[in-house]
């Protein structure tokens, strides 16, 4: 598999029912970013991930030549680096959106809205016993298996409050979140979760409809209008082989050069530090990745682990709810 068959030597890993997954794809499509794509299991064992030598257990993972981006909002943040506007690749953030759209992010991602999504899935769910042993794996107790009607009724509370603030925003009549002429990384950042809350979930109608949140709904609408034409006018995503991806990661070149160590970083880790990541907010509690540091700045850290076949992978995660730190050297 040549880098000519992977556009821009991009591979997301990801399966269709990830809500994280759609986020990027979203972004993707709306940018008109050619891609390729490796979908995964919804839970593990993940086998092309793990050829990879990756134990980090989050969908979706982003390869970009022989770089690995965890978690979305660093991929997205790379992304935004690799293509600026352009006739091809329409802006989708300006420096006037900016704040907005890390707002938001934060607000869904870093605050509640998430989770209390989360609290809204089916129970049905859960009762799958591989499907509630995997994600049992989130937190050293799970916080995310629903335990019932309180359970849900209090995210229920939380959604309503979280509607109401979205539906505040658009009080002086304005058509997108950030108060601009078009849709901008800020819509999205503020309603991917909501839109799976609305959609997959099937919020609650007693308590989640158009009469009750308008101009919510309607902004819902005309993101999804103006999603389906980015779509349909996007190229589709290649679609790779779990094999033929592995084969193309491997041999792929590294596309970061940037590999520079901020040597008044709080951490005092140095370069070829033998370290282990993983995210402090779900799933690190047992899957760390270990490896040797080459890079680390105010935003990123990136490692080197070993592909299961001898190559050095690089995985790079954001600062922000990641923990880098030293280990024994004997445990790489």
């Amino acid at each position: 598999m040549s880098s000519t068959q992977v556009p821009n030597e991009i591979v997301l890993f990801w399966y269709p029912s990830s809500p994280y997954g759609r986020r990027v794809t979203w972004y993707l499509a709306l940018r008109n970013i050619p891609y390729a794509e490796c979908i995964q299991p919804h839970i593990l064992p993940r086998p092309t991930l793990d050829a990879l030598g990756l134990k980090y257990r989050r969908s979706p993972v982003m390869a970009i030549g022989r770089d690995l981006y965890v978690d979305t909002r660093l991929m997205i943040a790379k992304l935004e680096q690799m293509f600026p506007p352009s006739a091809d690749h329409p802006a989708l953030s300006t420096p006037e959106t900016a704040g907005v759209a890390s707002l938001l992010q934060k607000f869904t991602i870093e605050g509640s809205v998430f989770r209390e999504v989360v609290k809204q899935m089916p129970s049905a769910v859960w009762k799958d016993p591989m499907f509630a042993k995997d994600r049992a794996g989130f937190m050293p107790e799970s916080g995310m298996k629903t335990d019932g009607k309180t359970t849900r009724a209090e995210g229920i509370t939380h959604m309503r409050e979280m509607f109401e603030i979205i539906e505040s925003m658009f009080a002086d009549g304005r058509e997108w979140i950030a108060g601009t002429k078009k849709l901008s990384l800020a819509d999205l950042e503020g309603l991917w979760a909501i839109d799976w809350f609305i959609k997959d979930l099937r919020a609650s109608t007693d308590h989640f409809t158009a009469g009750k949140y308008p101009k919510l709904f309607a902004w819902r609408d005309r993101f999804r209008a103006v999603l389906k034409q980015a779509r349909e006018q996007a190229p589709k995503a290649v679609s790779l082989k779990g094999e033929d991806a592995v084969k193309f990661v491997t041999s792929a070149s590294f596309t970061d050069q940037a590999t520079t160590i901020d040597e008044s970083d709080p951490s005092k880790l140095k370069q070829g530090a033998a370290v282990e990541l993983y995210p402090t907010d779900g799933g690190g509690y047992t899957h760390q990745d270990h490896g040797k540091l080459v890079k680390l700045t105010k935003d990123e850290v990136a490692i080197a682990i070993q592909a299961k076949s001898g190559e050095e992978i690089r995985v790079h995660a954001p600062r922000w709810q990641f923990r880098v730190r030293a280990i024994d050297a004997a445990k790489l």
